[in-house]
C-alpha cells in the first residue's frame, strides 16, 4: 500500500488567527455566518475547543490520488426515511439497520445522511455544488462518514423524492415510500480515505472519512432547491497537517 504524507503547516493560515479575539455572548449558537460563523466556533463553548485547536479537522482539500489496497465496502437497501430541516442542514434519518459500511472488517451502520452546499471537501482546490454525508456508527460508537460529491447534470430521482416538498426550518416529514439510497451513490467505489473530524461543533476527532472520487449528478433545479434551503452551510477546509491520505 502506498501512502502519501502531507507536510505539516508550520504557518497556520486560518482566518480566525488574524482577527481580534471574538467574545461570544452567553446565548451564542453556532452557524455559518455572523457571530456563530466557523471561525468563531472554538470560542463559543468549551465543548467546541477542538474546532479551533484540533490537528485532524475536516473537511480538507484533497490534492493527490495515491494508489492503495485498503478494504472499504458498503451495502444499502431501500429504507424508510424521515426528513427534518434542523436549521443547519436537511437531514434524512433511517429506520433500518441493514445499511452498512465496512472498513477493514469493522462494520458501521448508517444512521442518517445530510447535505452541504457547496461541498465542504475540495478536490484540487475546487468545490462541488453539493456534498452528501452518510453518517455511520459502529457498535463501539465509532463514527465513519461516506462523502459523495454532486455535480450539475442529469436530474437525480432519489433527490427528487427528498426535495419534492421543501421544508422550512424545524419542519419534518416522512417519505411515503422507501428510498433507494443507492441512487445517491456513484457507480465507482474509488475513494480517498483519511482520519478527520465532525465538520460541525463539537468537531470531535477520530472520524473515519471515506470520500468517493466520482460525483453523482443533479439537475440545476435540484441544486438550486438545496442551495435555497441550506444557503451556505459548508465549513472551510482545514489544514491537513501530517495526516496520511490513501485512495483506492
Amino acid at each position: 500500500m502506498k501512502k502519501f504524507i502531507f507536510p505539516s503547516l508550520l504557518t497556520v493560515l486560518l482566518a480566525g488567527c488574524a482577527h481580534t479575539p471574538h467574545e461570544a455572548s452567553p446565548h451564542s449558537h453556532w452557524g455559518y455566518s455572523g457571530e456563530g460563523a466557523p471561525q468563531y466556533w472554538g470560542q463559543l463553548s468549551a465543548d467546541y475547543q477542538l474546532c479551533e485547536r484540533g490537528k485532524n479537522q475536516s473537511p480538507v482539500n484533497l490534492t493527490n490520488a495515491v494508489t492503495s489496497h485498503n478494504s472499504v465496502e458498503y451495502q444499502y437497501q431501500p429504507s424508510s426515511v424521515s426528513l427534518v430541516n434542523n436549521g443547519h442542514t436537511l437531514q434524512a434519518s433511517l429506520q433500518s439497520a441493514n445499511n452498512q459500511l465496512k472498513i477493514d472488517d469493522k462494520t458501521f451502520t448508517l444512521q442518517q445522511f445530510h447535505f452541504h452546499t457547496p461541498s465542504e471537501h475540495q478536490f484540487q482546490g475546487k468545490h462541488f455544488p453539493v456534498e452528501i454525508h452518510f453518517v455511520h456508527k459502529s457498535e463501539a460508537s465509532e463514527l465513519a462518514v461516506l462523502a459523495v460529491m454532486v455535480k450539475e447534470g442529469k436530474a437525480n430521482s432519489a433527490l427528487e423524492e427528498l426535495l419534492h416538498n421543501p421544508l422550512n426550518v424545524n419542519e419534518k416529514m416522512a417519505l411515503t415510500q422507501p428510498l433507494d439510497i443507492t441512487k445517491l451513490l456513484p457507480r465507482s467505489k474509488g475513494h480517498y480515505r483519511l482520519n478527520g473530524s465532525l465538520t460541525t461543533p463539537p468537531c470531535s476527532e477520530g472520524v473515519n472519512w471515506v470520500v468517493l472520487q466520482q460525483p453523482i449528478s443533479a439537475s440545476s433545479e435540484q441544486i438550486r432547491s438545496l442551495s435555497h434551503t441550506l444557503e451556505n452551510n459548508n465549513r472551510p477546509v482545514q489544514p491537513i497537517n501530517a495526516r496520511i491520505v490513501v485512495s483506492e
